[in-house]
């Protein structure tokens, strides 16, 4: 078993004494690794590149607005249940085959994406890519921490968190500018030659462990039924549940009965199972246990607000995909400077402290955001925007260190999953959570601007004959599309309120996270990366 879970970051003598002293690993290795991280890279962004134009993919496909958003939902049902997964599969085919396979698998998918015809094509398609494309993204965290002296950490840590972070941050820049170029087609057919030239270069460069084929003997076929189950029901519920009023819908309900149904199943078979499919050993682990909750947060923070910008971008402003990624392209940019920062300061500063002044940035970006107006625009948001970037690369880096830096070889691909896992959940939960409080805020403050504008107000009413004076200078209908245009100003008022209050929610949520980050048990240095 350990032979299956070790890595071997230098079989030989002579491998040794190739090492490269500023990363403590050999060239091979190094460019190994490199390529592992661009797959990730790929994978992650794919989410993002395609959710900024599902419009053009709607009308190429001629699919429908209640069809259009699986074309998102299966592609993270199926890479939400692979994530877990690919811990033992890692373990039992090695990490290269494995990664190899899922380089391959989702080049091939993304070809398929492109040449599809209709959505139940497209649909299939993109339920293969995910699933495929999510066994490469825990190998990516686990080999880092394994391969890598705990002292090169301050250089490893920074470079993985950008590209977990950076891809699905630019990614509506990328798409954007992809479909509005060229085509659709081309936010797939972009995969393709980086999929092939990642695929070559694993399997000609990693070589950092030995498979344990033994595993698939004792594989619990029952428990991946159950995970299945469970994190699929659960995805799909989180994804859906806000444009269909929750449990109202009994397609809903009936998911929400299977997550939990599957949930039970899937503890049960993990905690007795004599080979489960995912470990929950590594909990044990405290610093584990809470780098997982803070990565959690951190995917609300992440995804939610490369959820909620774009929205106001879109609603509020008519901005097109192209316009709403030239405008977040501020966080990537501040992103990118504030990694080796992140990294020198992991060397020299508590993470504990690195995680209160992270989510404080974060507090306060999202605590200016709640000043938010219906006029707002690239200026107003570059501040929100610069600090969402810095704080995501300050948190990031210590939240991976403490999360992965003390876990023994052995449990860290599975733990790798798990920890991905977490931030995937956050994202889900906190974009369910951003909708249903957009839906219900909406709806309360349309209903106390009606009670504003109703007949008897005088500034309603004034406000109403400016309106008809002007419009009815202009076309015949001018009362009747005063009216309109009185009802659109509240409507477009209540949605601003709406936002500013999803703004103020998450200022508390992570003002709460930067406290609990002071509760921590203090780090050993090896995990701060001062030891080896």
């Amino acid at each position: 078993m350990a032979q299956s879970t070790t890595f071997d970051a230098a079989p030989t003598a002579e491998g040794e004494a190739k090492k490269l002293d500023w990363i403590g690993v050999t060239p091979r290795q190094l460019a190994g690794f490199l390529a592992m991280v661009f797959g990730m890279f790929m994978a992650i962004l794919d989410i993002q590149i395609v959710s900024a134009s599902l419009s053009e993919i709607q009308a190429g496909l001629s699919a429908s607005g209640d069809e259009i958003p699986w074309v998102q939902t299966a592609y993270l049902i199926a890479e939400v249940v692979m994530i877990p997964l690919s811990g033992f599969l890692a373990r039992a085919l090695s990490t290269r085959v494995l990664f190899t396979a899922s380089a391959i698998g989702f080049t091939l998918a993304s070809l398929l994406c492109a040449t599809a015809t209709t959505i139940d094509q497209m649909i299939v398609y993109r339920a293969i890519q995910g699933f495929i494309g999510g066994g490469m993204i825990p190998s990516v965290f686990a080999v880092a921490f394994s391969l890598f002296p705990a002292s090169k950490r301050n250089i490893v840590s920074p470079m993985i968190g950008l590209v977990a972070t950076l891809a699905p941050t630019i990614g509506p820049t990328v798409g954007g500018y992809l479909s509005n170029a060229f085509s659709w087609h081309w936010l797939f057919l972009v995969n393709v030659v980086p999929g092939i030239i990642v695929a070559i270069a694993v399997f000609l460069l990693v070589d950092f462990d030995k498979p344990d084929r033994s595993l698939f003997r004792r594989f619990d076929f029952f428990g991946l039924g159950a995970m299945a189950l469970f994190l699929g029901s659960m995805e799909y519920v989180l994804e859906e549940g806000p444009r269909y009023d929750w449990f109202d819908d009994t397609t809903i309900a009936v998911f929400g009965i299977l997550c939990v149904l599957g949930g039970v199943l899937f503890f049960w078979r993990a905690f007795t199972a004599e080979q489960p499919i995912v470990e929950f050993r590594a909990f044990r682990d405290r610093n584990f246990a809470f780098g997982s909750a803070f990565s959690f947060i951190m995917g609300i923070g992440l995804y939610g607000l490369t959820y909620l910008y774009p929205v106001y971008l879109s609603q509020l402003r008519g901005y097109d995909a192209l316009m709403i990624g030239e405008t977040m392209f501020v966080t990537g940019v501040a992103m990118f400077l504030t990694a080796p920062l992140a990294g020198r300061l992991s060397q020299v500063m508590d993470p504990r402290v690195m995680m209160l002044v992270g989510f404080l940035g974060f507090a306060l970006g999202t605590y200016i955001a709640s000043g938010i107006t219906a006029d707002w625009d690239f200026y107003e948001l570059l501040v929100p925007q610069i600090l969402r970037g810095s704080s995501l690369m300050i948190c990031m880096v210590p939240i991976n260190n403490l999360a992965l830096g003390t876990l023994p070889p052995d449990q860290l691909k599975n733990a790798s999953g798990l920890y991905n896992l977490t931030r995937n959940l956050g994202g889900a939960v906190g974009l369910a959570t951003i909708n249903t409080v957009l839906n219900n805020r909406t709806d309360l403050h349309l209903q106390r601007l009606h009670e504003s504008v109703a007949w008897g107000r005088a500034v309603a009413e004034d406000t109403l004959a400016g309106l008809t004076q002007q419009l009815s200078a202009q076309i015949p209908d001018g009362d009747l599309a005063a009216v309109k245009q009185l009802s659109r100003l509240v409507r477009q008022q209540a949605e601003v309120l709406a936002f500013a209050d999803v703004f103020l929610v998450l200022t508390g949520l992570f003002a709460g996270m930067a406290l609990l980050a002071l509760f921590m048990r203090k780090p050993t240095a090896a995990v701060q990366g001062g030891g080896h």
